[in-house]
């Protein structure tokens, strides 16, 4: 029988964490910014934590930074927060699925003999997508003997579904492997209540939610757009992909005309079709390459309106919400919020835009009306409480925190 009597050593030092993760510093991705975050308070709060990751090659899957910022394979790199980053191969690739899968797997077969060579830690986090790496973590916590935290960045295998992103047998095996590692994790994390209530609907029992966020702290309140304006401005920030239906936008622009400018900022797999159909709708658009830092605050400093997009086609995505959302709602711009769901109800709730159908028109009415009342864009500091009451990550990282450290309680059972 294992011995659950604590040690005063054991009862009071901090945990140590190994993370598992397929994108981390000084990549920018949302896993990236999410546990750069957390990282951050984690170490603050006297917490060691292990990443056992990739070396940076996010996101034209080549490493585009010097050998001693993207950090070199199998050997150790502080990170910006004291953590130990451990970095194991890639397979260079394109934009192809296919070709990123192939990546994730070599990457995540990999993290278990690595893992093995970090040092001894309390409790082991993987977070995803990617799902190869599901299966690592389950794999190197067993041969551990530590606990399994499973992070669900995303509504993984549904989104798969909707997606349709495997077929037929290769269909049944993702869902069945997601859904195994999900059973057997000692805590799910999800990013969403709705997810976390689907995953409970179908049996799981230790499942929390941890929403993505911000640092509240590090973002400014702008400046209300002016009241007077020739041209209005609309602003898209993130991920150019088929998930968000981008499409929409650039059609509605193109019905407004050259009274208004619609920014895309960002890279993704449908960009360069974007781009085609901008030209061929003679849109009024202007495609910008990822931006960081002050680029990013000018950018939000110039815009009227942010658009926050998701299809409306997919079922999983009325339990997600894009992370840049609370970054919109920080810096208080009206949202053109083009989604539904939990993203619609934190949207309304916080009293930051306008929720509008995914069609071409719906969104043009809107910008014309917004165009006409330019009052309408000014926003109060609702939103802004918002965040600071529920996705303001000094608090997400301490609800973490506590997670994780009731799980480790119970794990060692009764004091005796």
């Amino acid at each position: 029988m294992a011995n659950t009597k604590q040690t005063p050593d054991s009862a009071s030092r901090k945990p140590r964490i190994t993370l598992l993760t397929h994108s981390y510093w000084p990549e920018s991705s949302p896993p990236q910014r999410r546990w750069t975050a957390l990282v951050k308070e984690l170490s603050i709060g006297g917490w060691q934590i292990d990443v056992v990751t990739p070396v940076a090659h996010t996101p034209h899957g080549r490493r585009e930074l010097t050998r001693r910022v993207a950090g070199r394979a199998l050997l150790s790199q502080k990170g910006e927060y004291s953590e130990l980053i451990r970095r194991v191969p890639y397979l260079r690739h394109g934009n192809s699925h296919a070709a990123k899968f192939i990546d994730q797997c070599f990457s995540a077969v990999l993290s278990v003999p690595l893992g093995l060579l970090t040092r001894r830690s309390d409790v082991l986090i993987v977070t995803a997508p990617s799902l190869p790496m599901l299966g690592s973590g389950y794999v190197l916590a067993r041969l551990r003997g530590i606990p399994l935290v499973v992070e669900m960045r995303d509504a993984w295998p549904d989104l798969a579904r909707d997606a349709r992103l495997v077929q037929g047998k290769v269909k049944s095996l993702a869902e069945w492997a997601v859904e195994f590692v999900q059973r057997r994790a000692d805590l799910v994390v999800t990013v969403t209540e709705g997810f976390a209530e689907t995953l409970r609907d179908r049996g799981l029992k230790n499942v929390a939610t941890i929403s993505n966020g911000v640092r509240l702290e590090t973002l400014p309140v702008l400046e209300a757009p002016a009241l007077e304006r020739a041209v209005f401005e609309a602003l898209y920030l993130g991920n150019h992909g088929k998930s968000q239906r981008l499409e929409i936008a650039i059609q509605a622009s193109a019905l407004v005309g050259h009274s208004m400018h619609l920014h895309m900022v960002g890279h993704g797999v449908q960009r360069p079709a974007l781009e085609k159909l901008a030209k061929e709708l003679n849109a009024p658009v202007t495609f910008h390459d990822s931006l960081h830092g002050q680029e990013v605050m000018d950018r939000y400093a110039s815009a009227d309106t942010c658009v926050v997009s998701l299809r409306d086609d997919w079922k999983s995505f009325k339990t997600t919400v894009p992370s840049k959302t609370y970054e919109v709602l920080a810096i208080g711009r009206h949202v053109t919020a083009i989604v539904q769901g939990e993203a619609a109800r934190i949207v309304e709730e916080s009293g930051a835009g306008d929720i509008v159908p995914s069609s071409p028109e719906a969104v043009a009415e809107l910008w014309k009306s917004l165009a006409r009342d330019r009052g309408q864009l000014i926003r109060s500091s609702d939103s802004r409480q918002w965040v600071k009451e529920h996705a303001d990550f000094p608090l997400l990282a301490a609800k973490y925190m506590e997670l994780i450290q009731g799980l480790l309680e119970a794990r060692r059972g009764p004091r005796t």
